[in-house]
């Protein structure tokens, strides 16, 4: 048996039960109203500390959730943020895993399907990602309109846990049409640019080579990431509506005209995190406004 099947295995859905009721012990009740999920990305984990500081929000680290991956990556706090803004709760992952850092497919996809479990309807996806697209620049904000999945894995291989969703689940609609829609209004009305564009997801750790990029391009790409599609397959698993909003943090390999390294991301990210941060708390807002 392959290690991915095994492990595939292990993040079922009495796993993800599991979990949900740790966290829910914690919280002491469940959440009523309307519930987003919010997954941050590089430079944007001020989002969940204005959350704790403003209105009274619980924060979990994930070693304390049984089964929850803890992230080894700078940047990326690693702890469930749950609190209420606006009416709306939030449930936000502060930092995420990634396959690169040896975990399977469906271990990055986990948290996921635990924050469904809790009752999230709505779901944000944010990231840093280098651009390569016609016009992009290191800075600006790109609402993903599809992707790609080049990482070589899959968060659904294995067995299938029908509790979760079809052995076969559609991708048509991934990133929702509905909540790109609303993404754009909301762009529109504070008055921030945004591009629109392709994500490609690929395994890492390295950047990626100048023919790399050459080929996403020409495969119809605009930006490039090492996180995300797996997080979005989970969300389809489960047809749960799902955004994706990345910042582009740097300009990719053979484009940029420097070496690339994860402190220019880091910087570039922190650089765009006010109008990033507005732009997510308007679409928050927005999107708790929709009927179920």
């Amino acid at each position: 048996m392959s290690h991915d099947l095994h492990s595939s295995m292990t993040y079922n859905s009495e796993a993800v039960s599991k979990a949900a009721a740790a966290v829910r012990k914690k919280l002491g009740a469940e959440l009523t109203g309307p519930v987003v999920g919010c997954v941050l990305g590089s430079g944007l984990g001020f989002v969940g500390e204005n959350l704790l500081s403003e209105h009274d929000a619980l924060a979990i680290p994930y070693h304390e959730i049984p089964s929850f991956p803890t992230s080894s990556v700078t940047g990326h706090k690693g702890q469930l943020v749950i609190g209420k803004k606006n009416g709306v709760n939030w449930v936000i992952m502060q930092g995420r895993v990634h396959y690169y850092e040896g975990y399977p497919a469906a271990a990055v996809a986990f948290p996921i399907r635990v924050l469904i479990a809790l009752g999230v309807e709505k779901l944000v996806l944010t990231n840093s990602s280098g651009g390569f697209g016609d016009g992009f620049k290191a800075g600006d904000l790109m609402i993903i309109e599809d992707h790609l999945n080049l990482t070589g894995n899959h968060p659904l291989v294995g067995p299938n846990d029908d509790r979760f969703g079809s052995r076969f689940p559609d991708m048509t609609d991934a990133y929702s049409s509905e909540l790109r829609t609303l993404a754009e209004g909301a762009a529109r009305k504070l008055e921030i640019p945004i591009k629109k564009g392709v994500y490609v997801g690929v395994s890492g750790p390295t950047y990626e080579t100048p023919a790399e990029i050459r080929m996403f391009k020409l495969l119809g790409g605009s930006a490039v990431g090492m996180s995300t599609v797996y997080e979005t397959i989970a969300a389809a698993h489960h047809q749960i509506p799902c955004l994706g909003l990345s910042c582009i943090t740097n300009l990719a390999s053979g484009i940029s005209p420097h070496k690339l390294t994860h402190e220019e991301v880091k910087e570039n990210a922190a650089l765009s995190a006010e109008r990033f941060g507005k732009l997510l708390y308007e679409v928050v807002d927005s999107i708790a406004t929709l009927r179920p």
